[in-house]
C-alpha cells in the first residue's frame, strides 16, 4: 500500500478511536475508508477489527472499579462471547466474499441505525435500572451468543447491541456498560487471533492504525465532557447511511 494511504488510515483511526470513546461507531469511519483506498471489503473488515483491538483493552482499563465482585459473571459472560466471536470470525472467513459483499451494506446501515437509538435506549435503561442482585436470564446468554456473532462477523455497533442486551438482562446500566467493555474486548481478541492466522489481513495498515486508534481512544475520553455527543452521533448516523447506499451500487 502507497506510503499515502497509510498516511490515510492512520488520520482517520486516530479519528475512529476518538469517535469510539465519545460517541461509538469508529468502525463505520474506518471500515469504509479502507475500502476507499483499494482493500476488498473481507480484507477492510478483519483489518479494520484488529486495528481497533488495543482501544478495546484501554476500556476495560477504565472500567476496572467496576468489576469487582462480577469475577464469575465476567467468567460465564466471557465464554460465551469466546464462543460467539469464534463462530462469527470463522463464519466470515468459511463463507464466500461475495456474500459478504451482498449482507454488509445492510449490517452497516444496521449499525447505523442502532447508533441512532442508543440515546434512547439508555434512557430507557436508566429508568428501569434495579439495585438489588437479581439472577441472569438464561435469554440474555443466548442473545449474547448471538450478539458476538454478529461481533465476529462484522462488529460495527456491537457495544450497543451488548449494553441493550446487559441491560435488559441486568437492569443495571452501569454495570451492563462496565460488562459490554470487557465482552467487546474478549470479542476483538477472538478476532484478532483468528484473523491473524487465517484472514487477508493487510499488516502495514494494522502496524499504523492500531497505535492511532490508541491514542485516539485516549484523546477522545480527555475531550469527551467538553464537546456534545449529540451531533457527533448524527454525522456518523449520516455517514453511515451514505456508506451503506454506495455499498448498496456495488452489489
Amino acid at each position: 500500500m502507497p506510503a499515502l494511504d497509510l498516511v490515510v488510515a492512520a488520520g482517520v483511526a486516530l479519528l475512529a478511536g476518538a469517535v469510539n470513546s465519545i460517541a461509538g461507531g469508529g468502525s463505520l469511519i474506518l471500515f469504509p475508508t479502507l475500502v476507499g483506498l483499494g482493500l476488498g471489503t473481507v480484507a477492510a473488515n478483519v483489518t479494520n477489527s484488529i486495528a481497533q483491538w488495543p482501544g478495546y483493552l484501554g476500556g476495560v482499563a477504565g472500567f476496572r472499579a467496576e468489576y469487582r465482585g462480577q469475577r464469575a459473571r465476567l467468567l460465564r459472560l466471557g465464554a460465551v462471547a469466546l464462543a460467539g466471536g469464534t463462530a462469527g470470525s470463522v463464519l466470515l472467513l468459511t463463507t464466500p466474499t461475495e456474500a459478504f459483499d451482498v449482507v454488509v451494506p445492510v449490517l452497516v446501515l444496521l449499525a447505523s441505525a442502532l447508533i441512532a437509538v442508543q440515546p434512547l435506549l439508555t434512557r430507557r435503561l436508566r429508568g428501569e435500572q434495579e439495585s438489588r442482585p437479581r439472577p441472569d436470564p438464561a435469554w440474555m446468554y443466548v442473545a449474547l451468543f448471538l450478539a458476538t456473532v454478529y461481533g465476529g462477523y462484522f462488529g460495527g455497533a456491537l457495544g450497543v447491541i451488548l449494553v441493550g442486551v446487559l441491560g435488559l438482562g441486568l437492569h443495571r446500566i452501569k454495570l451492563a456498560n462496565a460488562l459490554k467493555s470487557a465482552l467487546s474486548a474478549v470479542t476483538a481478541t477472538v478476532t484478532l487471533v483468528v484473523f491473524g492466522l487465517f484472514g487477508p489481513v493487510e499488516w502495514a495498515v494494522v502496524a499504523v492504525a492500531a497505535p492511532a486508534s490508541l491514542l485516539g481512544g485516549f484523546l477522545g475520553a480527555r475531550i469527551a465532557t467538553r464537546i456534545p455527543a449529540g451531533p457527533l452521533r448524527i454525522g456518523i448516523v449520516v455517514f453511515g447511511v451514505a456508506v451503506s447506499a454506495y455499498l448498496f451500487t456495488r452489489i
